[in-house]
């Protein structure tokens, strides 16, 4: 009889617990604010909403489709040294589809579906957003562009897009694709555990996709003419540093002594003087030089 007690005891939590993350509140009776914006005061939030006003280029509704995601911290199991994730983190859509998404929170915490790069003349910050404050659920509906291109989808909680969150949703043929995307993508700084400093060659791939090799490609180097420039304009800079510091004082004692004596105006007219010479001896030089070069011996007209 003990152990049955003890057994039903353990039992519970595990059982309560089960009820709880299975208990999905639907938030379908939220609040219009306008401009696409839905809310209701139990955590249901949509932002961006848009179920008729075309996008640029879209003459009609190409399909409509519908997906339901769900989101949360079992997901990320499959993606060590992550805490959340989505359940799916690609879609694929024809341009101009009229795309209604159903989230589901699984967690006891606040979650997001958030696309981020749309039209800011129809979509305010370039944002569709979907939230609940768990566990729950909430639908919207947006009308996708025409252009080909690739969107990132996240939770913007704080931490949670990069404890794994998140995913890509492309559009037509797409624009590429998104580092650090969890089961598709190589991370944007990869983890490294060994002796020292990570190599230069894992940053050097860290933004390749799927099944590249980041340790194949070598780390970019400073060699040959960059080396060498480098060197001169340090050596230039080392010259310039040791002609002000040493040439300012003779300089300003030479023109002491030259212009000792002597008024404003007289010192003005002699030092125009010495630049009207100066730019003389400068065009006799650059025509001498010309004429050496192309064997000519004058510069030619305008």
């Amino acid at each position: 009889m003990k152990s049955l007690l003890i057994a039903l005891a353990l039992s519970l939590p595990a059982s309560m617990t089960g009820a709880a993350e299975s208990k999905i509140v639907d938030h379908n009776m939220m609040m219009d604010h306008g401009d696409g914006h839905l809310m209701d005061m139990d955590g249901g939030m949509v932002m961006g909403q848009n179920k008729d006003k075309l996008p640029g280029g879209c003459d009609k509704i190409s399909e409509d489709a519908h997906i339901t995601v769900h989101g949360g911290h079992k997901y990320s199991q499959k993606f060590p040294g992550t805490m959340f994730a989505f359940d799916t983190q690609e879609w694929r859509f024809k341009p101009c589809t009229r795309l209604t998404i159903t989230f589901v929170n699984e967690d006891n915490i606040r979650h997001q579906w958030m696309m981020h790069g749309l039209p800011k003349y129809m979509y305010d910050k370039g944002m569709f957003h979907l939230e609940v404050t768990g566990p729950g659920k909430v639908t919207g509906t947006l009308i996708l562009p025409k252009e080909d291109k690739t969107y990132l989808v996240h939770c913007d909680i704080a931490q949670h897009m990069e404890k794994g969150m998140k995913g890509e949703l492309i559009v037509g043929n797409g624009s590429g694709t998104f580092p650090s995307i969890p089961g598709l993508t190589d991370p944007a700084i990869p983890d490294y555990y060994g002796p020292g400093p990570a190599p230069a060659t894992v940053a050097a791939g860290a933004l390749s996709v799927k099944g590249s090799d980041a340790s194949s490609t070598p780390a970019p180097s400073v060699t040959g003419e960059s080396a060498q420039g480098t060197t001169l304009l340090s050596g230039s800079l080392v010259l310039g540093l040791v002609l002000g510091l040493f040439g300012t004082p003779m300089a300003m004692r030479y023109a002491g002594q030259r212009f000792k004596g002597k008024t404003t105006a007289e010192a003005v007219a002699e030092i125009l003087n010495i630049v009207s010479d100066l730019i003389s001896r400068v065009i006799k030089l650059i025509a001498w030089l010309y004429a050496k070069a192309t064997g000519q011996k004058r510069l030619p007209s305008k």
